[in-house]
């Protein structure tokens, strides 16, 4: 018998929950710091829940592959407690644009990042697409590829 929740435990088109799981620890955490423990992950899901949801071995087994069929509950507590939908452990397109958000979201987290773009915010759209144009370019120059798909569920600069 194979549930919607074991399907995305072993994804065979993308990542593993495991895998999710470590990216979700990794990028959601601010550069320079350390992610948070599974006792600090397990922590703050148990008070959220009002009770004892997950244990912090749980989620240790399940990051590192040793557990790969959670319950319900349980994906969506940790899909919760990191921000995104429960969905991100369940469907590779819903993972990936999360995925891409994610990685937008920790780029304007960058204080150089977040400058420029509120630096360009009282442009004229002309002056905008020139400077798309120069990142474009430097991201050419440093071998960073083409830029110029804006991440789904986000608007067009």
């Amino acid at each position: 018998m194979s549930s919607a929740v074991e399907r995305g435990a072993s994804d065979e088109a993308g990542r593993t929950l495991a895998q999710k799981l470590e990216h979700l620890f990794v990028t959601t955490t601010p550069r320079g710091q350390k992610p948070p423990s599974h006792e600090d992950v397990a922590a703050a899901i148990n008070i959220a829940a009002g009770e004892r949801a997950i244990s912090a071995t749980y989620i240790w087994q399940l990051r590192t592959g040793r557990k790969t069929n959670p319950t319900k509950r349980h994906l969506e507590a940790l899909a919760k407690y990191f921000g995104v939908s429960a969905a991100y452990f369940l469907d590779s397109d819903e993972a990936q644009r999360i995925d891409e958000q994610l990685e937008l979201l920790q780029a304007l987290k960058e204080s150089d990042v977040r400058n420029i773009a509120l630096r360009a915010h009282d442009l004229s759209a002309s002056s905008r697409q020139t400077l798309a144009g120069v990142v474009s370019h430097l991201r050419k120059l440093e071998g960073l590829g083409d830029d110029s798909e804006v991440p789904q569920g986000f608007p067009e600069l």
